[in-house]
């Protein structure tokens, strides 16, 4: 019998032990040599594939910048690897240790907060709709009977749901598996219209084979701080973090990395997103904080 209680200790004890250095980034990556980022395939310019194994975006750039300092930190160089996240398995996959650090476009919001962390605000988000150009929508009012088309697990459709000028507007919700695959249902002409942060939008609309043929319209639906997404409970990760994107915007660093993705062109195709920084990007910036949506809906 004492045989069984001191294995259960003995297994309690590693299961433990894992517990703690999963919820310890600095000290897994140190351990295994290597660190994971959570990507996306076609978030824009914030993060998107090209192809063969190779990501590329502002929020990707931004976690190469922070894991130089996590190799600073442990002493080592790292093996950086990547993991193709969606907007349904980026919380799940952050939360059990199989991404270190989410850099794609996912929204801080009090909800999210419940079970990860989030660096400071690098992106001010405005949700908007994209459109055919030859549709005629200016407007939410025009969606009603029409095919609205919004990623699984992102908080686009629930934003239009609850805006005020939505109300009474019957329009049917099509969910594509990521964020090309809902463009694609606007190109296609299974959707009338795609709801999505404006910056996602743009990157779609650029790298379409008809840019011309879409355009962004209608009322800003809501405002969003989209930022880096970290594992809850690791304070000396989230500092890290932090500390190097602070440092970063206090160089001006950061205005250029905006700059070179959302103002110039990138690849692969060499065309501009054509998107000029925000008054709230900048001031997230001017004044570093990890305030949640919902703290930017009480302005």
């Amino acid at each position: 019998m004492k045989k069984h209680v001191l294995a259960f200790a003995v297994m309690a004890l590693t299961v433990g032990a894992a517990f703690a250095q999963a919820n310890d980034t600095l000290a897994k990556v140190k351990a295994s040599g290597s660190i994971t980022m959570g990507v996306r395939d076609s978030s824009g310019a914030l993060s998107y594939t090209l192809g063969e194994g190779k990501y590329t975006g502002f929020h990707i750039e931004l976690c190469q910048h922070i894991v130089a300092n996590v190799e600073k930190a442990v002493g080592k160089k790292l093996e950086v690897k990547y993991q193709s996240v969606t907007s349904q398995n980026r919380i799940p996959l952050t939360q059990n240790g199989t991404v270190d650090i989410e850099c794609g476009s996912t929204t801080n919001n009090a909800t999210r907060q419940k079970d990860v962390a989030f660096a400071v605000t690098t992106f001010v988000e405005e949700v908007r709709m994209a459109v055919k150009a030859n549709s005629g929508i200016t407007s939410l009012t025009q969606l009603n009977g029409k095919n609205v088309a919004t990623t699984t697990g992102t908080t686009s459709v629930q934003t239009l749901r609850k805006n005020e000028r939505a109300n009474g507007i019957d329009f049917k919700e099509v969910y594509g598996k990521d964020h090309a695959d809902s463009f694609l249902l606007l190109e296609s002409g299974r959707a009338d219209a795609f709801v999505m942060d404006g910056s996602i939008l743009a990157g779609n609309i650029a790298n379409a084979k008809n840019p011309a043929d879409f355009k962004i319209v209608g009322e800003v639906l809501s405002v969003e701080p989209i930022a880096i997404m970290l594992r809850k409970d690791d304070p000396a990760f989230k500092k890290l973090a932090d500390d190097t994107l602070k440092e970063m915007m206090k160089s001006g660093e950061i205005a250029k990395l905006y700059d070179k993705w959302f103002v110039q062109p990138i690849p692969p195709k060499n065309v501009k997103v054509g998107l000029a920084v925000s008054e709230s990007t900048k001031a997230a910036w001017a004044t570093p904080n990890d305030k949640p949506m919902e703290d930017y809906a009480k302005k």
